[in-house]
């Protein structure tokens, strides 16, 4: 019972990890666009990533948990290894200022460790696994797609006002816009850290059925939001600064953009980047002012990041699992 509630604890810092990682993910257009100074804008993205705790459905949790690996045979030490291979690829990437999606890092670490135990892909299930590699392509071009014609759309509807008028206005929509991406990134990455907890619950028969017990889901929330709270400087300037150039219109359209995407994958379960999401739609907003605004020597160096974050994260975590067997710990 200890080890499971040490494991509990690692998968609610991965969380607080996510938080940070992905806190940028919340508050760069904001802050790029200086609406809102970064210590700001960090409560604000923290106090709504909370908010998404109440009534958002568990959809995605239920994707994780038990979509995409077979659950008997999942044990506490291959959450464990799972856990520890996200956390490293979260932290190195964190230290290079890359904004990687810790979602896949954790389905990745999650798919790795259970390869690794069972000693064959079987305990894969391609249709988990169908939605979420479609998603990794979907969810930027989606982002993308809405972003440039929601900028196209306020930059019409804009067209007669001053400068100074159009900037004032978005400044005070952009408060708004960034509330909806907070939510949105809420809602969809903390749940899949409550599918984790969940399915190392049922592996050890503390739950009758695969569900997510209510104080899963507050603690998931709460740490995301704390996580949140401590920042995520180094990929705030990459995410807010280095893509492209940000008015608060700019900001505003790629925020509402990114923000409808992660409520329609969440509704139909899909566990997607928030990362890729508000990095497609920031991309979609440069392109529309003139495709040389956008800076893709950094994107393609972001593209290259996510195309590794599965298969590295699921080696790291397989190590861990080997190395726990070594030790006499893992069956």
């Amino acid at each position: 019972m200890t080890l499971i509630i040490i494991v509990i604890c690692i998968a609610f810092a991965f969380d607080f990890i996510n938080g940070f990682h992905d806190a940028a993910n919340s508050i760069a257009t904001v802050v790029s666009t200086r609406v809102l100074t970064p210590g700001q804008a960090v409560l604000w993205a923290a106090f709504f990533n909370f908010v998404a705790v109440f009534g958002f459905g568990t959809a995605v949790a239920k994707t994780v948990g038990s979509g995409m690996i077979d659950i008997s045979i999942v044990t506490t030490y291959v959450v464990l290894a799972a856990l520890i291979g996200a956390i490293v690829w979260d932290l190195i990437t964190w230290w290079l200022g890359l904004p990687t999606s810790s979602s896949h890092a954790l389905v990745g670490a999650f798919a790795g460790a259970a390869i690794a135990k069972a000693g064959s892909f079987g305990v894969i299930i391609a249709s988990g696994w169908t939605k979420t590699l479609l998603f990794i392509v979907l969810a930027p071009m989606i982002g993308m797609i809405l972003g440039f014609f929601i900028y196209l759309l306020v930059t019409w509807i804009s067209r007669n006002r001053s400068p100074m008028g159009v900037d004032r206005w978005f400044r005070r929509g952009q408060l708004i816009s960034a509330a909806a991406y907070s939510l949105g990134h809420g809602t969809n990455d903390a749940q899949k850290t409550m599918g984790i907890v969940a399915t190392l619950l049922f592996a050890n028969h503390l739950i009758p059925k695969f569900e997510i017990p209510i104080y899963v889901i507050i603690g998931a929330y709460l740490a995301m939001g704390l996580g949140t709270l401590s920042g995520g400087w180094r990929i705030v300037r990459t995410m807010g600064m280095g893509i492209t150039s940000l008015k608060p219109i700019g900001g505003f359209a790629a925020e509402m953009a990114a923000a409808a995407t992660l409520f329609g994958s969440s509704a139909l379960g899909v566990p997607v980047s928030t990362t890729h999401t508000i990095t497609g739609a920031i991309v979609g907003v440069g392109s529309l002012r003139r495709l040389s605004a956008v800076r893709w020597g950094v994107a393609t160096r972001i593209v290259w990041a996510w195309l590794l974050t599965i298969p590295a994260s699921g080696g790291i975590a397989a190590l861990c699992y080997y190395a726990l067997k070594a030790l006499g710990y893992a069956q």
